[in-house]
Order: C-alpha cells, then structure tokens, then sequence
C-alpha cells in the first residue's frame, strides 16, 4: 500500500521535502543508550519507503553519529532525500 506523504516548500530556493519528517536525535542521544546501527537503518528506510524526504539530525548528538549513519542507508542507493544539519546554523543539502 502505498502512502502519500504531503510536501512543502522550505524556505525561498524552491527545496521541496515531505511535511513529515524524521527527527533522529533519539537513535544516537537523548532517550537512553544508542540504539542498534541495523534497527536504526531499517527505520530510515521505513521513513524513506513511505515517503518521507526530510531527515532532521545535528552534529551535536554524536558529532556526526547520525550523519554517518544516514550516509550508510542513502548514498548506496539512488535517492533524492533533504537533511536539516544543525549546529551553529543549518545546513540544507539537497542529494540526488
């Protein structure tokens, strides 16, 4: 069954991510120990398979904890998803 997920403009420079996204805070920080590295890639994909383009992390959870593990699920595969990096600022990057 597949679901559609609404998108939305961010921002002036026309990026379009889903209106529902993936706050990743919790599977490196925050909520107890880290959780497992293949539990947490298989919900990132659940995310991504359902429809969802916006994946929120900050380098200060780890650093880069949750950055690298989002780079194991997407840069293997082929697929167009936005990231909100914070720290000082936020980054927006757009991988396609």
């Amino acid at each position: 069954m597949a679901v559609n997920v609404p998108r939305i403009k961010l921002g002036s420079q026309g990026l379009e991510v889903s209106k529902q996204g993936l706050g990743c805070m919790g599977m490196s920080t925050s909520y107890g120990a880290p959780k497992p590295e293949p539990e947490m890639i298989e919900l990132i994909h659940h995310a991504i398979n359902s429809g969802v383009t916006f994946l929120d992390t900050s380098d200060v959870y780890g650093p880069h904890t949750n950055e690298i593990l989002i780079g194991k699920v997407c840069f293997p595969a082929c697929c167009s998803l936005s990231f909100a990096i914070s720290g000082l600022e936020i980054l927006l990057l757009d991988i396609q």
